[in-house]
């Protein structure tokens, strides 16, 4: 027999019978065995009916979840152009228009959509309706701007793809940089750093910077993918990918073009904002997470000693990226510098090529036009050209890491050229000769210095000879309010207290003489300093008398 054919009557005197016994009384097991035997179902179906009839069944309407105002399909385009609207208000910080006065916009003027304008009837839709269907239907805030799930890549091969990133040093600046320019104070002390993509090892750099410097950003790549000094780094190599922000490094021309010239395909993230509800900025985890070990780990002791150089900086970091690479790989079970080791490409690392060659790829063009004496000027810097170039339009191409000069004119390029008019070699050089501008700059300065005033200009004996008497100007004495009665008292009754605090004493043990010559000198003038100097001089003597 099943469960659904116990009698439901039978299930009401079992459990009328069980509840008149106590709790754990062995009765109730021998009332449910002979149950289950006169029925001829089991023990534990028996159970299972008994714990379904105690179950509260819930009873609902059954247009449950289906709103009663308007039709469904037209308050569920309501709700997602009411949605839409917070979408559209929405900004950084999170506030939007609220649904109240969504409501009133849709109400009393209406919104135009891609269908034309859709106004809802008044006095129809409320506030808690229409944000429980908000909810219930998905177009909630919390629901619209849910972040997707991340879609996590990794390099088959080391050397694959480096992420290259900056960050400020927390140091801010060394006490000794090694360059700055004038009236723009210390150069930021700046962390440049690449991370490899497949095994996590890092390479990481201090450059003083006023900014995002590309000629830095140049020299740091070549760093690192040049071979190292210390044996236990052996990381190196050009890679096949640079991934990197769309900042000023990113959109620099010669950047791109030196790494075109090495073969790296530079590829920058999207940024912020530009790709919907995704985040774009968590694609550089892999290069960020490092500038938080760095500082947390190595910068925080520069409180107990601080590099004084770019130079000791740099070597100090150098010894502690060697102990960061030898850390444990993200998923791996060796360091992170043995997977990169490991995971090499078949035909091992791309070499690079030499600083000179380099300084060659990092040339900047700039438009010029050539002098009538074949010369072109750059920076301050005369370079002799080909003299089938004067006078003529050409493009310079100047490099950042060296002196030479390429000029391209058409189709031919000519160069290289060195600067022209160097230094003066020691003990040859010689002096300009002063020009008529000089001379006279000199001679007005020695001029200067025998200069004098007569003392009449300082207000000396002779300030008044020969001076005629100034004309008398009219003047309108100032009259004072004294709004705070600094000056004079209100009344004698007050000027009399004033008295009687002064000498410490009251006026009534004073003879009625002085009484009198007190009123009388009261009745003129009432000024605090008459009426103090008139109190010091005839009744300070008569205290006490």
């Amino acid at each position: 027999m099943t469960r659904h054919q116990l009698p439901p009557e039978a299930l009401l005197d079992l459990c009328r019978r069980r509840a008149a016994l106590a709790p754990r009384s062995p009765e109730r097991r021998a009332l449910i065995q002979q149950t289950a035997a006169l029925y001829g179902v089991s023990e534990d179906a028996l159970y299972r009916a008994l714990r379904a009839r105690a179950r509260p069944k819930a009873l609902n309407r059954a247009d449950r979840g289906v709103p009663r105002v308007l039709p469904p399909a037209e308050l569920e385009h309501d709700c997602e152009v009411i949605a839409a609207l917070k979408i559209r208000t929405s900004n950084k910080k999170g506030r939007h228009l609220s649904t109240v006065q969504a409501i009133r916009l849709l109400e009393e003027h209406g919104v135009e959509t891609p269908a034309g304008l859709l106004r809802a009837p008044a006095a129809v839709l409320t506030r808690s309706t229409v944000n429980h269907y908000l909810k219930q239907w998905g177009f909630d805030d919390r629901t619209l701007t849910r972040v997707p799930p991340a879609v996590r890549f990794e390099a088959r091969h080391s050397n694959d793809c480096w992420q290259f990133d900056l960050s400020p040093s927390d140091l801010k600046q060394v006490a000794r940089p090694a360059w700055f320019e004038e009236g723009r104070g210390h150069p930021l002390l700046m962390l440049y750093s690449v991370v490899d993509d497949r095994s996590g090892v890092a390479y990481q750099e201090y450059h003083g910077v006023y900014g995002e410097d590309v000629e830095a950003a140049l020299r740091f790549l070549f760093n690192a993918m040049a071979p190292k000094s210390d044996p236990e780094l052996p990381f190196q190599g050009r890679p096949a990918m640079l991934y990197m922000d769309s900042g000023p490094i990113g959109k620099s021309l010669i950047f791109h073009r030196v790494m075109d010239y090495l073969g790296i395909e530079v590829r920058t993230h999207m940024p912020k904002d530009s790709d919907g509800r995704r985040p774009t900025a968590r694609a550089k985890g892999k290069v960020e997470r490092p500038f938080r070990s760095v500082k947390e780990m190595h910068e925080t002791l520069y409180h107990l000693h601080a590099p004084e150089t770019e130079a000791e900086a740099n070597a100090w970091l150098l010894r502690f990226l060697i102990h960061y690479n030898r850390m444990p790989h993200r998923r791996e079970p060796h360091a992170r510098i043995d997977d990169w080791l490991a995971n090499l490409p078949p035909d091992g690392v791309r070499a690079m090529c030499s600083w000179e060659r380099f300084g060659t790829f990092a040339r900047e063009p700039e438009r010029r036009k050539v002098g009538v004496d074949a010369r072109a000027s750059l920076e301050g810097t005369l370079y002799q050209v080909d003299p089938d170039l004067a006078g003529e339009d050409v493009i310079l191409w100047w490099g950042l890491f060296d002196n030479a000069l390429y000029v391209e004119h058409g189709e031919r390029r000519f160069g290289p050229y060195d600067p022209v008019g160097g230094p003066i070699p020691l003990h040859r050089y010689r002096s300009f000769k002063k020009t008529k501008t000089q001379q006279r700059a000199e001679r007005i300065a020695a001029l200067a210095e025998q200069l004098a005033l007569p003392g009449s200009v300082w207000g000396g004996p002779a300030a008044s000879v020969g001076l005629a008497p100034g004309p008398v100007v009219a003047q309108t004495p100032f009259v004072d309010p004294d709004p705070f009665q600094d000056l004079a008292f209100p009344t004698a009754v007050a000027a009399k207290r004033a008295i009687a605090e002064y000498l410490g004493t009251p006026l009534a043990k004073l003879p009625a003489e002085a009484l009198a010559a007190l009123d009388v000198a009261l009745a003129e003038s009432l000024r605090k300093v008459d009426v103090i100097d008139d109190a010091r001089t005839h009744l300070k003597p008569l205290r006490g008398g």
